[in-house]
């Protein structure tokens, strides 16, 4: 069982490897923006990879891993949608150039995946050892749900962030994106560009959202391949659903509201482990039922204009 475990993460990690050198170095090798129906398309493949893999493991481990699958990806996508808002907010700040932001959210998944695999290892390791930590993990996760619920507008301050302020530190930061490099070298120094800052918060900011969505997954399945795998999934269908709906993602007001009750609803699943195991259908249709009406809920009732100040 080991060494089939073995073969399939080999094959899963070459498929990702691969998938990730045609991306950057075929399909998006000159830098240009993304349009609404390239995004879609793009989203539309991407979903549709993560549906034949869940098909794939349900004829490989049953129709309950399967299910373990599609609920964690589920939640992983939710959250992700939510947290556009912040990559938006990121962009804007740096003033990137419409045309490099598919780059910096390629190496910002790139690193992502390194990070959430050492988390997703560290869980699981944590959770079989220390069966009580599951407690903590329920908690945690009760907590961030109230502060979604609370939460007004997303605020970020990358000039705080510690990462950028060490790489202030070693080097300096150029104004110019210069073509789209990392690094560039002016009278004999080197410089960091914009874009390579960009990357360092996105990497930074993933582990704040790891720390989030790690915990939530891990509360419907404990085996690392399911828990990684739907992870990766949703991680590399993010930047196509990044430009698919950063024009029109504002329009979900409500759904920070249905986020709140999943991650409720999964910190409770956590919290009641030893007590009653819900059911990873109720699971399911639980968390879609929720996210549904949270959309729906923002197309009904359209969040209303805020009045401008004028002097």
């Amino acid at each position: 069982m080991a060494g089939n475990m073995t073969l399939w993460w080999t094959i899963f990690m070459v498929f990702v490897l691969t998938m990730l050198a045609l991306d950057l170095g075929v399909f998006n090798r000159k830098a240009h923006v993304i349009k609404v129906k390239e995004a879609l398309l793009w989203t539309l493949f991407w979903v549709s990879l993560s549906m034949l893999f869940c098909l794939g493991i349900y004829y490989l481990k049953g129709y309950e891993k399967a299910l373990e699958f599609l609920t964690a990806y589920l939640i992983e996508e939710s959250l992700s949608i939510d947290n556009l808002f912040v990559f938006l907010l990121i962009f804007n700040y740096f003033g990137i150039p419409a045309k490099y932001e598919h780059k910096a959210l390629f190496w910002g998944v790139l690193g992502a995946l390194v990070m959430r695999g050492v988390f997703i290892i560290a869980g699981v390791a944590l959770i079989t050892k220390f069966h009580w930590i599951i407690y903590i993990f329920g908690a945690l996760l009760i907590i961030t749900a109230i502060k979604i619920t609370f939460q007004k507008d997303k605020k970020i301050q990358p000039e705080k962030n510690p990462v950028l302020k060490l790489l202030h530190k070693i080097m300096p930061v150029d104004p110019s994106f210069d073509g789209g490099r990392f690094f560039l070298k002016k009278q004999g120094r080197w410089f960091a560009t914009p874009l390579f800052a960009i990357v360092l918060v996105l990497e930074t900011t993933d582990v704040i959202f790891a720390v989030d969505s790690i915990p939530a997954v891990l509360a419907i399945s404990t085996d690392p391949f399911i828990v990684y795998t739907s992870n990766v999934f949703a991680i590399l269908g993010l930047r196509s659903l990044f430009f698919a709906i950063s024009g029109i993602m504002r329009l979900f007001h409500y759904l920070h509201y249905g986020l709140s009750i999943v991650l409720s609803f999964v910190g409770l699943k956590m919290l009641l482990t030893d007590i009653y195991k819900i059911p990873i259908v109720i699971s399911l249709g639980t968390i879609a039922t929720v996210l549904l009406l949270s959309i729906l809920a923002s197309i009904l009732w359209p969040a209303r204009e805020q009045p401008t100040n004028t002097v």
